[in-house]
């Protein structure tokens, strides 16, 4: 014989569960320090600076690189 569920129950829990997964992505993502904030930026800007460094220039703006 199958086990009685109370179904708002279930529904009370499943909302309870995905509340707590959104409130720990959450805290994952908004939980740093100012100092860890600004240093990831830090980190973030030295790299775009050297792949903007390592760009190729062929004096061309066209789409297809500048041949024809």
């Amino acid at each position: 014989m199958a086990e009685i569920v109370n179904l708002n129950r279930a529904r009370k829990a499943n909302t309870r569960a995905e509340a707590e997964a959104t409130a720990a992505a959450n805290r994952a993502k908004h939980g740093r320090k100012a100092a860890e904030r600004e240093r990831e930026g830090l980190i973030e800007a030295r790299r775009r600076a050297l792949l903007d460094g390592a760009k190729l220039d062929d004096g061309s703006n066209a789409p297809g690189g500048g041949e024809g």
